[in-house]
């Protein structure tokens, strides 16, 4: 394992990037009360289209406008009414997190849909997704590039003595790697993206931003190699989902640092929210059983929950996320 600075203090916790409700206000509150060493700016779907993360990460294109048509996200011939309310969406809520966070000076994270996922789904305005169009995916991934490299730089205005954290989405990349995500017809499927091609979009993003990048995955089978080839600085991912260990021992021992999602997004049919305890002795036990060192666990390992919170109650989602916050304090004491 090699020794290095990573992006977040010792005994980190953060989340995911959703949270239940409508209220920006609120959500901000909670997350810098209760994820005060890594904080981020959350994000809230139930507030509608634009809000939801592929309207929310489409704002961001650079002079590739989108609508929604049919319940679905599609590239538009102009600017539109469904895209200002994207963009409004994301001015007010950095223009919260300025208000509220004035003055902080650790690291901050912020999340976007990646490009493979965006491409599975957002539809070309003749039908069908991006991804049936390798032309039409590197464009939208040169678009996203500058998009997200505005965004960061818009944080970084606000929030002059924070350090920004991407956190890449690619839910799809799996089904995307696979060529498992169906037309629309539902009797095909599209051609899959080659391992190395996914890769260099996932590069153009990371190297295009500049500042350390997480690729987040909360499905089974992540690719690791992939995303360490990436040079992001570490993969988000549900422990739960982990079938097999020596692919994850092999990318941290390459200095791949690890958001461990190891609280569920619900509470189970009877009980509560998991314990701090509980949720350090998850993440404990798998980093036991990869066979690093305890002393280095605090300082590769964010504590998270296993994916975002949107479809929890508010309570839940405080109580997970203060949880996460006392796990990684826990992790840090050994």
């Amino acid at each position: 394992m090699t020794d290095q600075a990573w992006p977040w203090p010792a005994g980190a916790a953060t989340g995911i990037g959703s949270l239940p409700g409508t209220d920006i206000g609120e959500a901000q509150r909670v997350v810098l009360g209760e994820l005060p060493e890594l904080p981020h700016l959350p994000e809230l779907p139930a507030r509608g289209p634009g809000a939801d993360m592929i309207g929310r990460s489409a704002g961001l294109l650079v002079e590739l406008p989108v609508e929604v048509y049919a319940g679905r996200w599609r590239v538009a011939p102009r600017p539109g009414r469904d895209l200002r309310r994207a963009r409004d969406l994301m001015e007010r809520d950095l223009d919260q997190l300025a208000e509220q966070a004035e003055g902080y000076a650790g690291p901050i994270k912020v999340q976007a849909a990646g490009p493979l996922t965006l491409a599975a789904f957002l539809e070309l305005p003749i039908g069908g997704r991006l991804l049936r169009d390798p032309g039409a995916v590197r464009d939208l991934t040169g678009s996203l590039a500058e998009g997200l490299r505005a965004h960061v730089a818009a944080v970084a205005r606000r929030l002059p003595q924070a350090s920004v954290l991407l956190q890449l989405d690619e839910p799809s990349l799996p089904t995307v790697l696979a060529g498992r995500v169906p037309t629309e017809s539902g009797l095909g499927a599209y051609r899959a993206v080659e391992s190395v091609d996914a890769a260099a979009l996932l590069r153009t993003i990371v190297e295009a931003v500049g500042v350390p990048t997480v690729v987040h995955c909360c499905a089974p089978d992540v690719p690791l190699e992939l995303i360490r080839s990436t040079g992001a600085v570490a993969v988000a991912l549900d422990l739960d989902l982990v079938t097999r260990l020596d692919p994850l021992g092999e990318a941290i021992d390459a200095g791949l640092g690890l958001l461990a999602g190891a609280a569920p997004t619900r509470p189970p049919s009877a009980g509560g929210a998991p314990t701090s305890a509980q949720i350090a002795d998850r993440v404990r036990q798998v980093w036991d059983r990869l066979g690093f060192p305890r002393r280095q666990l605090a300082e590769q390992v964010v504590v998270t929950p296993a994916c975002g919170l949107a479809g929890a109650t508010p309570e839940y989602a405080r109580a997970v996320l203060a949880a996460c916050r006392d796990a990684g304090r826990r992790l840090a004491e050994v």
